[in-house]
């Protein structure tokens, strides 16, 4: 397995507070990864970093086989060079149909004019029925997308960021608001996407992270605390210390 990104030696300040604190990580591809952490820990500075939101002020963040620096492009080349974030909050076009939201995905890499000008393609159909199949809404894609479930707009989320074929997806505690149903076939859906690309998966839930059943990276004030499967992380010491506040 190829190493996809890599960060080495970053750390950024606000106002004095070390956010991330000379953070060293690596994920490979095709790779699933769980970050957990308490609040505070870094983890959404650590996204905001690798999607170009936040400037560090050190380090160094290598992407691809080529080993580009992310840090000398802006948020726009980041998404266009395959990384994709999914935030918390499902934004989906609420008004347009599911069949829509992916279509206005797959033809929309690179800027929000290509909307207007989208051209329908055999294969684009295709790719739509394909995906929609992934994300299980091959059922609602005449439906508006405002009428589904919290956690079918997620999975439709996921689904437009999948049209964008992006080596490394972003995402931000997708089973927070979900069914257990839904968390179950959240789970399914993020492990079948981790076994083409790099998947990191910043979660809360410890029960939904065991069941994605992949390496866990635990952050602490912005930095790396331990690394391993779920059960070596939290038989962790320092783990445990930071967690139960002992």
């Amino acid at each position: 397995m190829n190493t996809l990104l890599e960060l080495s030696g970053v750390s950024v300040s606000f106002d004095g507070f070390r956010a991330i604190n000379n953070l060293s990580f690596q994920i490979g591809e095709p790779e699933l990864r769980a970050i957990i952490g308490p609040n505070g820990a870094g983890k959404t500075t650590f996204m905001d970093i690798i999607t170009g939101k936040t400037r560090p002020d050190a380090g160094r963040v290598i992407f691809g086989e080529k080993s580009v620096s992310l840090l000398k492009m802006s948020e726009s080349q980041i998404a266009r060079s395959g990384i994709g974030r999914k935030f918390q909050k499902p934004t989906v076009f609420e008004a347009q149909t599911v069949r829509e939201n992916l279509a206005m995905a797959l033809s929309n890499p690179r800027g929000p004019f290509d909307v207007l000008i989208y051209r329908k393609t055999p294969t684009g159909a295709a790719r739509i029925e394909e995906i929609a199949d992934e994300i299980g809404l091959s059922d609602h894609l005449t439906r508006r997308s405002g009428e589904l479930s919290h956690g079918q707009k997620q999975w439709l989320e996921i689904g437009m960021l999948l049209a964008q074929d992006p080596r490394l997806l972003l995402v931000d505690e997708p089973a927070a608001g979900m069914t257990p149903a839904e968390r179950e076939h959240t789970t399914d859906l993020l492990k079948r996407a981790a076994q083409t690309r790099a998947v990191v998966v910043v979660e809360h839930d410890m029960e939904f992270v065991r069941r994605l059943d992949c390496k866990v990276t635990v952050l602490h004030e912005g930095s790396v605390l331990a690394e391993g499967s779920l059960d070596h992380v939290t038989k962790n010491k320092d783990v445990i210390d930071v967690y139960l506040g002992r």
